[in-house]
Order: C-alpha cells, then sequence, then structure tokens
C-alpha cells in the first residue's frame, strides 16, 4: 500500500494533466474525424457514414460562397496579423525599455480590449464607424480595423512578456565589443525576442480567422467564414468545414514545431 500511495503521489499531477489534455483534444480529434466523413446522405454531420477522401481531394465541391467566405477570412487575418504584430511589437518595446508620462495608465488600458466582452467591443466599435460616417459602408475595411484592433492588445502583452524575461547581459556584451545599437538589435536583441513575435502573431492569426461576435457585428454584407458556419449550420454544415479546421490545425502546429526547432538550434549555436 506504501509503495502504490508513494507511485500515485508522484504521478498524480502528470496524469491529471494528461487527462486535462485528453479532453481538450477530444473536439480537435472529432473535427478530424469528421473532415473523412462521407454525409451526403444525412443531414446529421456528426455521425459518421462511410470513410473518404473525397472532402480533401475535390475542393470544387465547396458548398456555394465557403470558397470566397474561407479566402476573405485568410486575407483578414493575415493583414490584421501583419498590422497588429507591427505595431504592438513596437508599443511592447516601448512600455518595456522606455520611462514616459502615463506608461502606467498604458500598461492598464492595454487590458481593457481582452477584459471586455467582445459584444460590448463589437458594439462599441459599430458605433465608431457609424458615428464616423461608415454606417453604409461596413464591409472589409471595418473588419480588418476592428481585428486590428483587439488583436493588439495580445500582441503587446504577449512580446511584453517575451522582453521582460530577457537578460540584458548579452546586450551589454555586444556593446562592449563595439557593436552599434543596430547591430545590437539585429543580431542579439532581435532574435531572442524572435519567438514572442512569431507566438504573438500566430495567436493574432488565429483570434482574427476564428471571430465571429465582432466581425458579425461590423461586417455589413461580407461573410467571413465563421459567419458562413453559423449560416450553414440551419441546415447542415458542410464537410469542408472540418477540413478547414483541420488543415489550420496542422499548419499550426507545424508553424510552432518549425519554430521551436529553430530556437533550439539557435541556443545550441550560442551555448557552443
Amino acid at each position: 500500500m506504501t509503495r502504490a500511495r508513494r507511485w500515485i503521489g508522484e504521478h498524480l499531477v502528470l496524469g491529471l494533466g494528461l487527462l486535462v489534455l485528453a479532453y481538450t483534444f477530444v473536439p480537435i480529434a472529432i473535427v478530424v474525424l469528421m473532415s473523412f466523413n462521407d454525409s451526403s446522405t444525412s443531414r446529421n454531420v456528426y455521425k459518421f457514414q462511410k470513410f473518404t477522401w473525397d472532402n480533401w481531394l475535390h475542393p470544387g465541391s465547396w458548398a456555394d460562397g465557403m470558397a470566397d467566405s474561407v479566402w476573405l477570412s485568410i486575407r483578414i487575418a493575415l493583414l490584421a496579423t501583419v498590422v497588429a504584430t507591427a505595431l504592438g511589437t513596437l508599443a511592447a518595446f516601448a512600455l518595456v525599455r522606455h520611462r514616459f508620462a502615463g506608461r502606467s495608465a498604458a500598461n492598464l488600458i492595454i487590458f481593457l480590449p481582452m477584459a471586455s466582452p467582445e459584444i460590448v467591443m463589437g458594439s462599441s466599435l459599430l458605433a465608431l464607424f457609424v458615428s464616423a460616417g461608415f454606417g453604409g459602408q461596413l464591409g472589409f475595411w471595418t473588419i480588418l480595423i476592428a481585428h486590428i484592433m483587439f488583436c493588439l492588445s495580445f500582441v503587446i502583452v504577449t512580446v511584453k512578456a517575451r522582453l521582460s524575461g530577457l537578460n540584458d547581459n548579452l546586450e551589454q556584451a555586444a556593446m562592449d565589443l563595439y557593436a552599434t545599437e543596430a547591430q545590437t538589435f539585429w543580431r542579439v536583441t532581435f532574435p531572442l525576442v524572435l519567438p514572442g513575435i512569431v507566438g504573438a502573431a500566430l495567436l493574432s492569426f488565429s483570434l482574427s480567422f476564428d471571430d465571429f461576435i465582432i466581425t458579425n457585428l461590423n461586417a455589413g454584407q461580407e461573410v467571413t467564414f465563421p459567419m458562413f458556419v453559423y449560416g450553414a449550420n440551419q441546415r447542415g454544415v458542410p464537410m469542408e468545414v472540418n477540413v478547414i479546421g483541420t488543415a489550420m490545425f496542422v499548419i499550426s502546429i507545424a508553424v510552432v514545431l518549425g519554430n521551436e526547432i529553430v530556437r533550439r538550434r539557435q541556443e545550441k549555436a550560442l551555448a557552443a
């Protein structure tokens, strides 16, 4: 009994962690499974009928409007990610490396978009666009502006965390070896901060591609992928929706693994 209790005590946290991970990945596993499901004979898309490759091999069979909605979401997510990552990274450097009036207030305000319910932020942005005269022109650009605004906070917080954990000894050593400020930044600081920037960019892309509430309030006649899924749910979600979800998951995992491999190689090179 003593040996059993000791074993349970040593592995309890690990076991609970594995259970939580398994519970988290169950919905993803269902999405992957259903991407190979042939539901042509049933409207119940989450009842596995028959295995098929058609959902992956014949993108031309996508439901009407789905391909356009996916392409629209990708374009908005990419643009929002680039702009939010650039502005957020600059803001994070300013907040961590510089002292200025209102710095504490700025750190507090950054968290407001993250803490506010999406319905509040979406309706506030809609009121802003209407008061600015864009009420009849809601569409691509209003969605893009809205996505940049709510992604910005996540980028700043992510990059700030990376910057706050950096040891400045390497930068000081580079300056002692007569490196200029620009050389120190690009050859020392930027490579060290890059994993945080990449993580912030991935988070921004995921948030933008996945958003429904804020987008729905500011989209006008445009239909993004989440809005298409919501509308299609009324008559039966096409299996290609699961294909898109699976593809996005696989791409995200590949990018994260690639970034981790590059980071470990850089650490080994620095250690050598």
